[in-house]
């Protein structure tokens, strides 16, 4: 039996450029990921990952998401990409031939994907 919070802080000692909240919320968003798709291939890429991981953060955090996942040490699309190949490297997560680092870079903008979707998701809302 793996120990995943033993081996997360492993990981964190390895690179500590990323709190224990950044991996544990790659598990979540992939969760949500399946969640959403249903039955079918498990399998995600990772601009569909990095799509749920936006959703799930404004769904969480709302307009703070991107403060919050900046105190994780999450600042652009290309750290997710860090924290999800560090989770292979750990054998935490599994990867196909094709997935690479190079899939999660500049897939969005954070104030754009985090800031102005709030304000979008706010001004949508009748009260």
């Amino acid at each position: 039996m793996i120990d995943k919070d033993r081996i997360i802080h492993d990981l964190i000692e390895r690179d500590p450029r990323y709190r224990a909240d950044a991996y544990e919320f790659v598990f979540e968003a992939l969760d949500f990921t399946l969640r959403r798709r249903g039955e079918g291939a498990r399998h995600v890429t990772g601009a569909q990952i990095l799509e749920s991981i936006r959703l799930l953060a404004l769904e969480q955090f709302g307009y703070l998401a991107r403060a919050v996942l900046a105190t994780w040490g999450i600042t652009r699309t290309d750290d997710f990409g860090h924290v999800v190949f560090n989770l292979i490297d750990a054998d935490l997560l599994q990867k196909t031939a094709n997935d690479r680092r190079e899939d999660f870079v500049g897939l969005y903008e954070f104030p754009a994907a985090f800031d102005v979707a709030f304000h979008e998701s706010i001004q949508a809302v009748e009260i």
